[in-house]
């Protein structure tokens, strides 16, 4: 059976399964297989996490629910209980009423010596306790006993072990039911990986990710809901010809930078350059903006241009445009031109805001997509929400499912921002990013994101397909959140992420 892995930011591309696809695999593998066999690989796999997470744990508390998640917590006990550890397991429900495969672990782990009882021990911080309230069977905010036992285990001082996922936690969206959810220490997701475990509040709920597949591969007729891409997702663009030039490596131009809101303009132009295009045009929005230099001193490479949006459909039709970054209302003007005539258009910020609320805007953007034209939006929640003409408490209780409806209403690639950023193109699976954390909840990171794509794109090949795109921005995306790891205290101030961005991509072999 394979050993259990590690899930990090640095996972090769993995398929992730929600509710629904994980039964389907689930029913098939239980048919194949003798009777009870994948609840005791699954509580098997628990107690051997366990106990290397915990090797000193002298006692270990199994929270265990009325269905087969409280089976994998009692084979896990009965199994611990074997390796000389203290097992008490208190159960919410009738074990009489349990499914099959739970009553069958319920009845081995009475004869294995496992303690059962009403009240759950005192643990010290050496100790371990193992949720098995629901798993993915909660389909509502735990109740009564169900949810005293949540309260409990987040109020302890020792690491929490979810099988397969927190108790409360939505598993395709990656949200609390309600107030009451686990906070887990670890998680070991069993059979497949579940979505809502990257992405949303999933990733403070489950704290440090493990992974079984109980020894079931999923084939292709098991479509998954989403691939988790990290920094392995990468892109390699290959080495550089000794007889290219700058312009091998596309043009860049920033449109944006309104009054009081050059910064973000220039962090998306630096994220540009250090991204590697071959040249970086900055279009400041002049009609608003009053005493500005036409010089970056710390990056004199960039090159301002006030006419640039005036510039011959050629030029437009060549050139990656990075559009609204600090555009404030002034971007009004130039945006229904770069719609309708750039070949490669990156929207963010405010030239989001201003298609939300515009509807010839809208079937302009539509349009683009008739005309083989590629788009990339990159909307925060907020953002998204003004597009899917909703409310941000809508987008984020199903990411997944905002991100893939902005991408068939507008016929985009998206990358909906946020922990675990997903990004989604028209008929294809969406991807949820594994890099990155909180370090980048910082003024200007969505910027240098911004610019850090369109200079990824800018060096793509022709022609530009929506497949295409899709790959740049994943892959563009992975870098941006890997440049904010290891997490270190504080924020990340956007100017530094640039340069670690440049500075990783130098390092590259």
């Amino acid at each position: 059976m394979p050993a259990i892995q590690r899930i990090d930011s640095s996972t090769r591309p993995v398929a992730l399964f929600g509710s629904t696809g994980t039964r389907v695999i689930e029913l098939r593998a239980t048919a194949a297989l003798p009777s009870h066999t994948l609840m005791r690989r699954a509580g098997e796999a628990t107690g051997q996490l366990a106990l290397a997470l915990a090797p000193h744990a002298r006692t270990v508390w199994v929270a265990a629910g009325p269905g087969n998640n409280g089976g994998d917590g009692f084979v896990a006990a009965s199994w611990l209980q074997q390796q000389g550890k203290r097992c008490v397991v208190t159960l919410t429900g009738d074990p009489a009423k349990a499914p099959a495969d739970a009553k069958d672990a319920f009845e081995r782990a009475q004869a294995a010596g496992v303690s059962f009882e009403n009240e759950a021990p005192k643990l010290a911080s050496h100790d371990l306790a193992i949720d098995g309230l629901l798993g993915i069977g909660g389909s509502r905010a735990p109740q009564d006993r169900l949810a005293d036992d949540v309260r409990r285990l987040n109020a302890l001082a020792c690491p929490v072990l979810a099988i397969d996922v927190p108790s409360g936690l939505n598993v395709d969206t990656g949200q609390p039911y309600g107030a009451d959810c686990v906070v887990a220490t670890h998680t070991l997701s069993l059979l497949t990986l579940k979505p809502g475990l990257f992405t949303g509040a999933g990733r403070d709920q489950a704290g440090q990710i493990w992974f079984d597949s109980l020894g079931v591969e999923s084939t292709p007729e098991h479509a998954p809901d989403a691939w988790l891409h990290g920094h392995s997702a990468r892109i390699d663009g290959g080495a550089r010809r000794h007889a290219a030039h700058k312009g091998t490596f596309g043009d860049v131009a920033v449109v944006g930078g309104a009054a009081g809101m050059t910064g973000a303009a220039i962090l998306a132009a630096r994220a540009a350059h250090a991204a590697g295009a071959g040249r970086v045009f900055v279009a400041l929005l002049r009609d608003v903006h009053h005493g500005s230099a036409d010089i970056d001193v710390l990056r004199p490479e960039l090159m301002f241009r006030s006419d640039w949006c005036e510039s011959p459909p050629a030029v437009l039709m060549q050139t990656t445009v990075v559009c609204g970054c600090g555009g404030g209302d002034a971007i009004r003007g130039p945006l229904p031109r770069l719609i309708s005539v750039a070949a490669r258009l990156v929207l963010d910020a405010d030239a989001l805001n201003a298609i939300a609320g515009d509807r010839g805007l809208r079937s302009a953007l539509l349009a683009r997509r008739t005309r083989r034209l590629q788009t990339v939006l990159t909307p925060h929640p907020l953002e998204a929400a003004r597009l899917l003409d909703g409310r941000t408490t809508e987008v984020q209780s199903d990411r997944i499912g905002a991100a893939r409806e902005l991408a068939d209403r507008y016929g985009c690639v998206v990358v909906l921002k946020g922990s675990g950023s997903v990004i989604a193109a028209p008929d294809t699976v969406p991807v949820i990013n594994a890099t990155g954390n909180a370090a980048l909840a910082s003024a200007g990171t969505g910027d240098v994101l911004a610019g850090w794509i369109g200079g990824r794109w800018a060096q793509a090949a022709e022609p530009a397909t929506s497949a295409a795109v899709f790959e740049v921005a994943a892959s563009a995306v992975a870098e941006h959140g890997a440049a904010a790891e290891p997490l270190a205290p504080g924020a990340l101030r956007a100017a530094d992420l640039i340069e670690t961005l440049y500075t990783r991509e130098r390092a590259r072999p």
